[in-house]
């Protein structure tokens, strides 16, 4: 059994598209695993989370999405609490457009409220139900898996949500050495220089392993196969690229690797 992971998607869906076709994936033995930001950025927001709908409908112990800070802010602009997902700097304007048809345009707090109005009549049921389900983590045998980090190194279950949505911490980066832990959330070129792999782009330190490989034309749309760490990535212009990691690699990972004959 394998564990495809899947960074940060933010609306690349003919990307996302290639590189699931990329993948030895078997999925009756295998997991895929998304690390949330389906939505905001790129061409085609809805498309990506209709594909996901899909895949976790089609085989919901087979396929889990995570949820991103960008589900949250969405979520949190349509229940009202927080207006963050329509500044610029989140691409939120362009999901709300894909959506709805409409330019954003924000001259008074009556535009906010129908454009408010407009995205949940806009939105599907089903993907706004899926979002709000998605979960903050997962684990299997191989990692732990979530979306931005950890609070102290601890488990999940015992970290904050604001820290597994949105943390940014170097000290995690740098020294985390629990079990593997895959995340996405911060683009690895912000991320430690020691650690960045390879022309590739993937992040590993110790057993952080940062998959986010960033949002331009130029940016790879990333996973990475455990316990095997193999890599699989797909670019705008079509071109993909597959690496087989060999250096870096968690002690713990190294050791399932042997038990499943890897190494």
């Amino acid at each position: 059994m394998k564990t495809f992971v899947v960074g940060d998607v933010h609306g690349r869906c003919a990307q996302l598209l290639n590189l699931l076709d990329m993948l030895p994936r078997d999925p009756e033995t295998d997991k895929l695993v998304f690390l949330g930001d389906l939505i905001d950025r790129g061409a085609d927001a809805p498309g990506c989370v209709a594909h996901a709908v899909k895949m976790c409908l089609e085989n919901p112990q087979g396929v889990i999405c995570l949820r991103g800070n960008h589900e949250q802010m969405l979520m949190d602009f349509i229940d009202g609490a927080y207006n963050i997902w329509l500044t610029p700097v989140t691409g939120g304007e362009r999901t709300f457009e894909q959506y709805t048809g409409r330019r954003v345009k924000v001259d008074s707090e009556q535009d906010v409220e129908e454009m408010r109005i407009a995205l949940e009549q806009s939105i599907p049921p089903e993907h706004l139900d899926f979002i709000h389900q998605t979960p903050l983590y997962h684990e299997d045998e191989y990692a732990i898996y979530v979306h931005a980090g950890l609070d102290d190194g601890k488990h999940p279950s015992e970290s904050s949500p604001l820290s597994l949505l949105w943390m940014r911490d170097m000290d995690f980066y740098k020294n985390y050495k629990g079990k593997p832990c895959v995340f996405g959330h911060t683009p690895t070129p912000l991320l430690p220089l020691r650690g960045r792999l390879g022309r590739h782009g993937i992040y590993i330190s110790n057993s952080a392993i940062g998959l986010d490989t960033g949002y331009n034309h130029q940016s790879p749309l990333s996973c990475l196969s455990l316990p095997d760490f193999s890599l699989y990535q797909t670019y705008v212009d079509g071109r993909e690229e597959t690496y087989q990691i060999t250096s870096f690699i968690p002690e713990t990972l190294k050791q399932m690797q042997k038990k499943a004959g890897l190494a």
